[in-house]
């Protein structure tokens, strides 16, 4: 027995706004009622004292730790300025007073 009709299909385009052809529409619903069908499959498997999670491989971050390492080149860098100013670049000014 099929859970979704073509009229189902239709509203929903509707509803998202979707320009759907009048020939996808047998087409999508196959598709969706596919989908339902599997969902339905994985409704009757059992999950009792199985963990929540959001993927199958838990996935860490490996960071380094942070620290401040001065860099031995910072005044050729800041020479090659077209114009410093101190120990920054001076560049033009872009908003109006």
């Amino acid at each position: 027995m099929s859970q979704i009709s073509s009229d189902d299909v239709s509203k929903v385009a509707q509803l998202a706004r979707l320009d759907l052809p009048d020939d996808k529409i047998a087409t999508y619903t196959e598709q969706l009622e596919s989908i339902i069908e599997y969902v339905g499959q994985l409704q009757k498997v059992d999950t009792e004292g199985v963990p929540e999670t959001t993927r199958a491989v838990e996935v860490t971050n490996v960071t380094r730790a942070d620290g401040v390492h001065p860099t031995p080149v910072r005044e050729d860098i800041l020479n090659q300025a077209p114009q410093r100013e101190g120990d920054f670049f001076r560049v033009p000014k872009i908003l109006a007073d």
